[in-house]
């Protein structure tokens, strides 16, 4: 499995803006922010619905009074909290649904 780090998307912005990678840094980095404060500050749930990308949302997960300690065995309560999750875009998922043998041809 490959990683993309956030350094390998300020590369590529830069390549895409023609510009050198320090001047995108702070772009890349302040939109990741940005993203980040929102999703944070989201009381209980918040939907950021990015187009032709995706949407990430922040959403409440029901208590669960019975959960199980794998380890233990041990029956124990787990409190409601928020979690996120994101769902990508019709461009994003129809790329995705390409088989991989017409992938590997294409690259």
């Amino acid at each position: 499995m490959n990683t993309v780090t956030k350094k390998d998307v300020t590369r590529r912005v830069a390549t895409a803006l023609n510009q050198p990678v320090v001047n995108t840094e702070k772009l890349v980095d302040s939109v990741f922010n940005a993203l980040r404060e929102i999703l944070s500050e989201a009381n209980p749930e918040i939907r950021i619905e990015i187009r032709d990308f995706g949407v990430f949302e922040v959403k409440k997960t029901k208590p669960k009074p019975k959960a199980r300690n794998p380890k233990t065995g041990e029956i124990i309560y787990v409190e409601a909290r928020r979690k996120t999750h994101f769902k990508a875009g019709k461009k994003l998922r129809d790329v995705l649904k390409q088989p991989l043998d017409q992938l590997e041809s294409v690259g």
